[in-house]
C-alpha cells in the first residue's frame, strides 16, 4: 500500500497474504498502524523510515544494542 508521509510517497509492505484486504490506516506523525477494516486485527505497526521509500515488512534494527 502507499501513503504520503514527510512529503513523499512511501510504500508499506504488509504481505501477499493480505492482498485485496480492506484496511484502515491509523497515522500519528511517523507512527503507522495497519488494521483489517472488517475484523479489527492489527496487521502491521511501524515507524516510517524517512530514508527509504519502501518500508519492508521484515526490517532489521538500524541500531542493534
Amino acid at each position: 500500500m502507499t501513503l504520503r508521509a514527510a512529503g513523499k510517497l512511501r510504500h508499506i509492505g504488509i504481505g501477499r497474504t493480505h492482498a485485496g484486504t480492506h484496511v484502515i490506516l491509523i497515522i500519528q506523525d511517523l507512527e503507522v498502524r495497519v488494521v483489517n477494516a472488517i475484523t479489527g486485527e492489527l496487521l502491521r505497526e511501524l515507524t516510517i523510515n524517512t530514508n527509504r521509500d519502501y518500508q519492508p515488512k521484515n526490517q532489521k534494527d538500524p541500531n542493534p544494542q
